[in-house]
């Protein structure tokens, strides 16, 4: 499955997304003067150790997608699909690994909350992140799956087939877009507007490649399986494949509600 939103590290976009615009005429310039005067220094903040992290991890995160959306991509084009797996399989392996942090995160910003509502005093409140713990799981659980199981234990069908490459594609694609949202979001405050609809757009293109991709390998795993252990594998690709279906289906919904939120805010602003 894909990307949520999310969900990983997922923060409110609405926050996010402040536009502020300041115009001044040339005849304004001695009420300028005049304002400066009266203006009181500004004391600046520092950025919390928590904002330094997340900041890092999801520049780190958005570098590390980027390389393999760009050899995925140079090798496909140059060697074909069947060479994708070979050149940048081991590296998204390790990639992808990296994404249980998220889990981490998710489960301190619920422990964090859940101690402010029952009245306990904490420093972090609102934990690291406010992505919801069980969207977050289901997202990193089904990538793993792929990563450490199908594809590390049956490589040559991985590699025979498309929906590996097509699978990387929308997982970097989706991956560098939100990575990059997130860190240009704690670093400045604010993110360009065509990121903003990328970010809460694309998924409408990238889950059903992503989602449909894994479900094909997950199926291509079927035969070498029942090979190698039996029966039982063939039983554990049905579940995961009837898991699949509602698990999709929560995760796009999560994402078109946060959409609605966000496009909303938009709109908001701009008629404003």
């Amino acid at each position: 499955m894909n990307d949520l939103p999310p969900t990983t590290l997922t923060l409110d976009s609405t926050t996010n997304t402040k536009f502020i615009t300041t115009m001044n005429r040339p005849e304004d310039s001695q009420q300028l003067a005049a304002d400066k005067q009266d203006e009181k220094p500004v004391k600046v903040v520092p950025p919390s150790y928590r904002s330094l992290y997340l900041i890092l991890y999801n520049f780190v995160s958005a570098i590390l997608w980027s390389v393999v959306l760009g050899r995925s991509l140079l090798i496909a084009g140059l060697h074909g699909y069947g060479s994708v797996h070979a050149g940048v399989g081991e590296f998204t392996k390790w990639t992808q690994t990296l994404a249980a942090l998220e889990i981490v995160h998710a489960a301190i910003g619920t422990l964090c909350r859940l101690r402010s509502v029952h009245g306990m005093n904490t420093d972090m409140v609102a934990g690291l992140v406010r992505a919801p713990l069980m969207t977050t799981v289901m997202q990193v659980a089904s990538r793993f799956l792929l990563v450490w199981g199908v594809v590390l234990f049956f490589p040559t069908t991985t590699s025979q087939s498309r929906a590996y490459t097509s699978m990387l594609l929308a997982w970097s694609v989706t991956e560098v877009v939100r990575y990059s949202y997130f860190a240009i979001s704690l670093g400045y405050g604010k993110v360009p507007e065509r990121l903003i609809w990328v970010r809460y757009n694309a998924f409408f293109a990238l889950y059903p490649i992503g989602i449909s991709s894994e479900c094909w390998l997950v199926w291509q795993s079927r035969a070498p399986g029942v090979k190698r252990w039996g029966t039982p594998w063939e039983w554990f690709c049905w579940a995961v494949l009837f898991i699949y279906v509602p698990g999709a289906y929560i995760l796009f919904t999560h994402m078109m509600a946060q959409r609605r939120k966000v496009m909303r805010s938009l709109i908001e602003k701009k008629d404003s």
